[in-house]
């Protein structure tokens, strides 16, 4: 499992869907087969899909409603340049619950547009992203879900349009990168020694797509951290198959241990006493990311609480499954 692998088909897929969109609306606006419609008859449907114009309408990400509700949930993925993908198991669970939740996949992303332009790749950018988002789709009073990368945004956008917002989750994710820094170090410097040695040997000279480091990678790191089932569900295999690399890397770095990235010293710790929204925080006991550190979190803002399980990882959405969905709906359930 190569953790930085993009397949450049997924910009192709992103500009066929384009083409598709701007040849379909001529053919399908107004009447249809020589058929005057009716009222309702007019609406074309596309199972929740819609393309959304976002940074002053120079580009479009893909949303995908699931489900019907009064309680209504965008999730924000992690990454960046992951996608929406990994959440499909959510369709299991919210829905039957009486939820209505929204996929989105962040400008770089599977089937948003993916240009190549590194000054588009901000937090500030993605959070404006995100507020583009939540008007086109006409939410007010909902609940923003993030994870990982997404809970980065989730705090970023609680701080400046929290007015917005009816309750926020952040799932695996801690409100310092240094913090996170500190954190999987110490998770590292916990390797055998043999391991450490390959690892420092590919490190030196950014060999970082070689075999065997990624393979150390994979089997000391992903397979106890990132999720612990083996081999893991599809929607984390299809995830890290369309992963924009590009992104990830410019943001984060080669990997989670490597932080090279622009994001690297963004820090929220001092501000979370400014989130008056009631809050979720949700961590695990294997997780990459601190759960002490989570607990800490969830203590600096007035309406918040953290959970952690006692099995899971950083996708304890699956290798925890039954614990994280009974939190998760009960929050929401008991907020609305």
């Amino acid at each position: 499992m190569n953790r930085r692998m993009f397949l450049a088909s997924a910009g192709v897929v992103a500009e066929g869907l384009s083409a598709a969109h701007s040849f379909a609306e001529p053919a399908l606006a107004g009447n249809v087969g020589g058929k005057t419609p009716t009222k309702g008859e007019g609406e074309i449907k596309t199972g929740g899909s819609r393309m959304i114009p976002v940074r002053g309408g120079r580009y479009r990400v893909w949303t995908k409603r699931v489900g019907h509700g009064d309680i209504k949930v965008l999730t924000l993925h992690g990454g960046p340049g992951v996608s929406h993908l990994y959440f499909e198991c959510f369709e299991d669970f919210l829905p039957q619950a009486g939820i209505e939740f929204y996929y989105y996949d962040q400008l770089g992303s599977l089937f948003s547009d993916n240009p190549d332009d590194k000054s588009l790749w901000t937090v500030e950018g993605f959070t404006e992203e995100v507020e583009e988002v939540r008007q086109a789709l006409g939410l007010e009073n909902f609940y923003l879900y993030g994870h990982s990368w997404g809970g980065m945004l989730g705090y970023e956008y609680a701080l400046k349009y929290g007015e917005h917002l009816k309750g926020l989750i952040i799932s695996n994710m801690v409100a310092s990168i240094p913090g996170y820094v500190k954190y999987v170090t110490r998770l590292r410097n916990e390797l055998p020694p043999e391991v450490l040695n390959v690892m420092d040997k590919y490190e030196a000279n950014s060999e970082f797509d070689a075999p065997e480091y990624q393979r150390i990678l994979f089997e000391h790191v992903y397979a106890k951290h990132l999720c612990r089932l083996s081999p893991w569900p599809a929607p984390i295999d299809c995830a890290f198959k369309f992963l924009n690399a590009k992104v990830y890397n410019y943001m984060q770095g080669p990997n989670e241990f490597v932080v090279t990235g622009t994001f690297k010293d963004w820090d929220r710790t001092a501000n979370l006493k400014d989130i008056k929204t009631p809050t979720l925080v949700m961590g695990a006991r294997y997780d990459e990311m601190d759960p002490e550190e989570i607990k800490r979190d969830a203590s600096r803002m007035p309406n918040a609480r953290a959970v952690i399980s006692d099995r899971g990882s950083h996708l304890a959405m699956y290798d925890d499954q039954g614990w994280y969905f009974r939190e998760l709906i009960g929050f929401l359930r008991a907020m609305h």
